[in-house]
């Protein structure tokens, strides 16, 4: 009774709404409610990551090694993946790609768990430990609240994908305090096409979120940082080959992540990838404590010249300055593997941290190396570790924009513009030689199942198989003779004829043409079976087939219409050249209007 009078007032709402508030200010309005909810939620998110690790390490001795180091992560991992396996009941991992599938494949529809599920579950991976980081998982959550704040006011499929965009803005604007990079993540990574009309409300819930973030956690940048070289444009050979060094650096992230996950994939037990994933990750973490977590404090150190001791802290390595480089070089080497296997044990994280983190290192190295050797002249390792931020952020993510107005917000690092510009170029660059597709959209591109800024492929991304079949098509038996064939031609337009045995399997299929010349002869009506004069079926489509993979089966067959089968092979319909063509038609008009 209740949800019957809440439904009537939201319908209520809703035409008062329609009368009273046109449809783009609405839209603004939902924007700007998105902004506060993402940036409340990032601000939870982060306090109680802070409230975990706090409670667990607090007391730790940092001039020595720490045991707990090994216990922690398995136990966070553990936690994490019981909620998620029986309180979520879903699968929440790698939330960018799911918003990735969200918008390609759903109309930008996300579940309504999302909204908190993600937040919870990084929450409780990081804080014990785990090598991830807080930013996807959050983004996850933006785009959630902002879809399904746009369901619940029953907003068209257009205007939703448009709230998920929102919601990931505030949400990157939210955990980062950075309104610029919000926005540009969200048109890079996320959104299809940038428009007037899609940029205002994006703005505003950029702005909404970085402002509410101010109110709650002060207006410093996230990590201190002080600018006391500024850069020489004698250093700009340095800053290309940091690019190019990154740029490899990335690929090789991504690619040990796809090959991780692949070889976890092997196994179906919860308890075994917990095992593995979860004792990889305690080693890794007990030898290098830099990979504890977010890596939030590595950072800050290296970006404000700490000494080495205070970096070397909880390690082994304590006390042999010698080994820094070594130390570093190792972190690179292992982060990739910690951060996978994080998430393929159990736990719930992104990947933004650890690419900060793999950039501010790679950086900090480069320098210390050119230096190390007399290399030309002295390179400011703190600059260089921002630069490595930079070009990380860009190679992995494939988003230049992103990567340079992030760390700018994040360090207040504006007097380097220049150089973060060219080691950002650089480094995607780089990784376009090898990888067409980030490290979010790779899985989404080997199903065929992600949209792209090519509006062409973008369109029948969009498509499904099961929006252009055709159904009205009279199925007959191929035991039935010509006589009766006749009689159901007699009852249908159509000049196709799908023959289906009693397990409900296509066999043929007869064409008006074969049999026109046979239909007014009685005396052949029955000697001839529908068996006899069907012809065999030339190509059959899958009804989760891509429409990319229907529209190259058109071509090579020249076929005009072509059956579709279900999963188990059963016969559903047809589906045309005409009717594919004016789908595309809308769907493109829809597209592309503002």
């Amino acid at each position: 009774m209740a949800a019957t009078k809440e439904k009537n007032l939201l319908d209520r709402f809703i035409e008062w709404r329609e009368k009273h508030i046109s449809q783009n200010q609405f839209i603004l309005i939902l924007s700007f409610v998105v902004g506060i909810i993402s940036s409340l939620a990032a601000y939870a998110l982060k306090h109680l990551i802070e409230f975990i690790q706090h409670m667990l390490t607090s007391g730790f001795d940092r001039a020595s090694y720490n045991w707990l180091y090994l216990i922690y992560p398995v136990v966070g991992i553990f936690i994490t993946g019981l909620f998620i396996r029986k309180v979520v009941r879903d699968d929440i991992s790698h939330g960018v790609t799911k918003v990735l599938y969200s918008i390609s494949r759903r109309q930008g529809k996300i579940r309504r768990h999302n909204m908190w599920s993600s937040l919870i579950a990084s929450g409780i991976t990081i804080g014990f430990g785990g090598s991830v980081g807080a930013e996807s998982p959050i983004v996850f959550t933006g785009s959630a609240i902002g879809s399904n704040l746009g369901s619940f006011f029953k907003m068209d499929h257009k205007v939703m994908m448009l709230l998920i965009g929102c919601g990931a803005a505030g949400a990157v604007s939210g955990i980062f305090k950075a309104p610029i990079a919000g926005l540009v993540f969200t048109l890079e990574v996320l959104m299809l096409d940038l428009t007037m009309s899609s940029l205002l409300p994006l703005l505003i819930s950029s702005v909404t979120a970085a402002t509410l973030s101010y109110l709650l956690m002060g207006t410093d940048a996230m990590f201190h940082f002080q600018l006391d070289d500024a850069f020489s444009v004698s250093r700009v050979p340095y800053v290309m080959l940091l690019g190019i060094i990154c740029g490899l650096v990335s690929l090789y992230f991504t690619h040990v992540t796809a090959n991780v996950e692949k070889f976890f994939r092997r196994f179906q037990n919860p308890y075994i990838k917990l095992a593995i994933g979860g004792s990889v990750l305690s080693v890794l973490i007990f030898l290098f404590p830099p990979l504890y977590g977010e890596g939030y404090e590595m950072i800050d150190h290296l970006i404000n010249g700490s000494s080495t001791d205070v970096i070397l802290e909880n390690s082994l390595f304590y006390g042999h300055a010698k080994l820094l480089f070594l130390y570093m070089f190792l972190i690179i080497i292992f982060k990739a593997f910690a951060s996978t296997v994080t998430n393929c044990g159990g736990g719930c994280g992104g990947i933004f941290a650890p690419s900060l983190f793999l950039g501010c290192i790679s950086g900090y190295l480069f320098a210390g190396i050119c230096n190390q050797f007399g290399m030309g002249e002295v390179l400011p390792d703190k600059n260089f570790a921002l630069f490595g931020m930079a070009a990380l952020m860009s190679g992995v993510f494939h988003a230049p924009l992103t990567g340079v107005f992030l760390i700018a917000e994040l360090t207040g690092g504006y007097g380097l513009f220049l150089p973060l510009m060219i080691v950002s170029v650089c480094s995607y660059l780089t990784v376009r030689v090898f990888d067409s597709n980030n490290i979010y959209a790779i899985r989404l591109a080997q199903r065929g199942e992600l949209i792209t800024h090519h509006k062409d492929q973008a369109v029948l991304t969009i498509l499904k198989v099961e929006d252009v079949i055709e159904k009205n098509f009279m199925k007959v038996d191929p035991d039935m003779d010509l006589g009766a064939l006749t009689a159901v031609v007699a009852k249908t337009k159509r000049n196709i004829f799908p023959v289906v045995n009693s397990a409900d399997k296509l066999v043929g299929i007869v064409y008006m043409d074969d049999i026109r010349h046979m239909m007014f002869r009685q005396e052949l009506y029955h000697r001839f079976t529908v068996a006899k004069l069907m012809r065999d079926v030339p190509v059959r489509l899958n009804i989760e087939e891509p429409m990319e993979a229907v529209m190259r089966k058109f071509e090579e067959t020249g076929a005009w219409n072509l059956p579709v089968e279900d999963k188990e092979y059963n016969y559903i319909g047809f589906i045309s050249k005409s009717a594919i063509f004016t789908a595309y038609r809308k769907t493109l008009l829809d597209f592309t209007s503002d």
